[in-house]
């Protein structure tokens, strides 16, 4: 490829005002339509503003100017570019967003947690696809992360286990086998939160939220051994839901390991290679067993769970702690890494099931590439508000990629932004009717179509859950 011209020969200038560079937020505003989350916001609890104040074009203009790649307020004027105005109405300047996003109180947050999973049961079931409801298994993940701050004011950022200086964000994601994941709820926290702080009220809120979004599949809640705590798996199992949760090797569950024969261990293969999480090499294979165990046998024995304790081991490479064994090669030092679970499937069934928990860090990568790329404001509510917004938008986004179908199905968000959100079109007007002119040839243009079709041109069926009514 080359330049048809030479630099003499060719000029740049921003002058036409019926250019847009993200058509795809046409059928992204029309989808938020149909799913009533401007009524949300604007009619749910006590989000700051209300109706008097546009709270429903504020939420709404967060969570587009996300979509479109926003991940800081500044960047949120990509709403008000070219021929947007002429497309959309009703959206707000930066300032009025930041300004909005300060007024959040904690308790405006929670109501803010309540409209994001209100507006993830709508779509659900505008997108049924988005949760596959005849999957025999759905899958909650559970995971936090520490999110790098740099102002000296950031309220709550404090030096966690990361030891990095931050914010701590936890979050759970909803996936099927068919389904590729789905935030159900959010937290943010001060950074020196320990991982299970707030489990049981996340856990519960995102299978309430599940259930209500008509799904009627067994559900089992995978977590790392930040979760191993009694109140956790006492919450889940209360709920009828399944668990997985890593176990944490203290000197009961050494012991149950220690106890389990030579023969009981099964070898195991990976067709693909995985990278162990302490040493960061590839391992392909590796051997299971599992034991009966008891847990937190410190308290009552109303309190003790008994479940399956699945143990995966692979040998031991740091050199060190060979030495450190005292086994001189002699003898296979193994290092384990130990579950704890109700998960009634084989053993190797089940250990391979809760392997693949790591999906949950997938979208917390996802998040950090877009809108959770930095959090812009002082104050710890308003954070926690934009960390709701981005949640919203990255369902949306999920959606978007489904209807769309393909290889979007299950696409990154920036591979929906890209080829889909960020299609540039010129806008006109003849007989009354708006027109958008897209790129001929544009090698995603039936992926852009099908979004398209369903949020405009199709009769908006009966969402389960609409906004509260007004006193």
């Amino acid at each position: 490829m080359q330049l048809s011209h030479t630099r003499a020969g060719m000029s740049a200038v921003f002058d036409d005002p019926n250019l847009i560079g993200c058509a795809g937020l046409v059928p992204v505003v029309g989808l938020c339509d149909r799913i009533g989350l401007r009524e949300l916001a604007a009619g749910w609890g006590k989000v700051p503003g209300g109706g008097r104040a546009n709270a429903g074009a504020k939420v709404m203009s967060l969570v587009a100017g996300m979509v479109a790649g926003a991940d800081c307020i500044d960047d949120l004027d990509v709403l008000r570019h070219g021929g947007m105005d002429k497309v959309f109405h009703d959206w707000r300047a930066p300032a009025t967003l930041g300004q909005f996003l300060r007024s959040f109180t904690f308790g405006h947050v929670r109501q803010f947690d309540a409209v994001a999973s209100r507006a993830l049961i709508n779509l659900a079931g505008e997108v049924p696809a988005l949760i596959d409801r005849d999957a025999d298994f759905v899958f909650l993940d559970v995971d936090d992360t520490v999110k790098a701050t740099y102002g000296a004011g950031k309220q709550g950022a404090r030096v966690g286990y990361t030891r990095v200086k931050g914010l701590n964000a936890q979050l759970v994601v909803a996936s099927t086998a068919s389904s590729a994941p789905v935030i159900t709820a959010t937290r943010l926290r001060h950074g020196a939160a320990v991982s299970a702080h707030g489990g049981v009220r996340i856990i519960t809120d995102s299978i309430a939220t599940t259930r209500r979004a008509g799904v009627r599949a067994q559900i089992l809640v995978r977590g790392d051994s930040g979760y191993f705590q009694q109140a956790n798996i006492a919450a889940i199992t209360k709920t009828g839901a399944w668990f997985s949760i890593g176990a944490r090797q203290d000197s009961a569950v050494r012991k149950a390991i220690a106890a389990i024969p030579e023969q009981a261990w099964v070898t195991i293969q990976y067709p693909n290679a995985i990278r162990d999480p302490d040493t960061g090499e590839l391992i392909s294979q590796a051997q299971v067993a599992e034991t009966p165990y008891t847990a937190f046998t410190s308290k009552p024995k109303s309190k003790q769970v008994t479940a399956r304790l699945i143990v995966r081991r692979v040998p031991e490479r740091n050199t060190q702690k060979i030495q450190a064994a005292g086994q001189q090669g002699l003898f296979e030092v193994w290092r384990y890494h130990a579950v704890f679970t109700d998960n009634p499937a084989p053993l190797v069934t089940a250990e391979k099931t809760h392997r693949a928990h790591a999906i949950v860090e997938n979208v917390i990568a996802d998040l950090k590439a877009s809108a959770l790329a930095a959090l812009p404001c002082t104050s710890h509510p308003a954070n926690a508000a934009w960390l709701v917004a981005a949640a919203i938008a990255f369902n949306i986004t999920r959606a978007i990629g489904i209807t769309a179908g393909g290889q979007f199905t299950k696409a990154e968000t920036a591979t929906v932004r890209s080829k889909i959100i960020k299609t540039p079109a010129r806008v006109s007007h003849s007989a009354r009717r708006q027109r958008l002119h897209l790129p001929t040839r544009w090698p995603w243009a039936t992926p852009w179509l099908n979004p398209w079709t369903a949020a405009l041109t199709v009769a908006p069926a009966v969402c389960p859950v609409r906004p509260r009514p007004k006193d």
